[in-house]
């Protein structure tokens, strides 16, 4: 299921995008429920929806088997998705984690042998935007980067996991750009400040719920800048897999449902190309992971 966030006459809503259409979750199940004379409930909050998982995601699947079945029956429920504004999907992660040079090609473009343990670093959720809101320069930089990243959503609490369950865990995928200011990055040594300005975490456009992803380690990922392909890649290329990330991690703090870890960038990125490449004013970043779509944003 491709679940999202939108708005539609300044209202918030929770949405599941099948093509270029969205379905209003809460209108499919208030005709769901008078269909069937039932009294589902849930929260229209996709934020919600992963923190509950298990427990509201039953009644969301059985509203949208029915929806299948009955869909020229029902009125009202569908929106073009030209005509909605894409929210980011989730905006309230309990903790959003990092994966630093964690594809083998990135670690070639920077000539830096491959890390021997997973590069930790952190991101705080203020800096979350969604498609089309645009990234915000700070004054105090001059060499703000992108980075493209599949980003994985936390479904269900766990300490100490292990890899042969650690999919267990998971709620679904998503894109985030891993924005980063370089100059402060590396002039503060630890990475947080210069990853963790406002608006330096776009994200979405949808969550792709782990059912509809065979393998999330082999997905086509790239990024384009003003229309030219800079990063192109696979998660093939990833160094630690995603059960071997949430596994390692979860040693040391208890993931909740909501947090979100960026898994890391494949090679391309501005700072390391000959000639630099830095995001300026009036940029367009559009990233694309294969089987989740695309994200795009403006610079501002």
């Amino acid at each position: 299921m491709r679940l999202l966030t939108f708005q539609h006459n300044e209202q918030a809503k929770v949405g599941i995008q099948q093509k270029e259409t969205v379905y209003d979750l809460q209108k499919l199940t208030e005709q769901f429920n008078q269909a069937n004379d039932e009294s589902l409930l849930m929260e229209y909050d996709l934020d919600s929806i992963v923190i509950q998982n298990e427990e509201v995601m039953e009644s969301i699947i059985s509203v949208w088997q029915w929806a299948e079945k009955n869909i020229d029956s029902l009125s009202g429920v569908t929106y073009k998705w030209e005509d909605v504004k894409i929210l980011a999907p989730v905006n309230r992660p309990g903790k959003l984690v990092c994966v630093g040079n964690n594809y083998m090609d990135h670690c070639i473009e920077q000539d830096v042998e491959p890390p021997k343990k997973p590069m930790i670093f952190s991101k705080w959720a203020s800096c979350i935007i969604g498609p089309d809101d645009a990234i915000k320069l700070p004054e105090e930089s001059v060499q703000v980067d992108y980075e493209a990243e599949l980003a994985v959503v936390i479904g269900k609490k766990g300490k100490n996991i292990t890899e042969e369950e650690a999919l267990d865990y998971v709620f679904g995928y998503t894109i985030i750009n891993d924005v980063s200011a370089r100059d402060i990055q590396f002039e503060d040594v630890q990475w947080v400040r210069g990853k963790s300005y406002d608006t330096f975490a776009p994200i979405g456009p949808v969550i792709v719920t782990k059912d509809e992803i065979e393998d999330p380690h082999q997905l086509d990922i790239t990024l384009e800048l003003n229309g030219e392909k800079l990063q192109d890649s696979n998660t093939t290329n990833l160094i630690f897999n995603i059960p071997y990330i949430i596994s390692y991690l979860s040693k040391g703090f208890t993931f909740e449902p909501g947090d979100i870890i960026a898994t890391g960038t494949p090679h391309g990125v501005g700072v390391f190309r000959d000639p630099q490449v830095f995001l300026k004013s009036g940029d367009t970043c559009t990233i694309e992971i294969e089987n989740i779509g695309v994200l795009e944003n403006t610079v501002d």
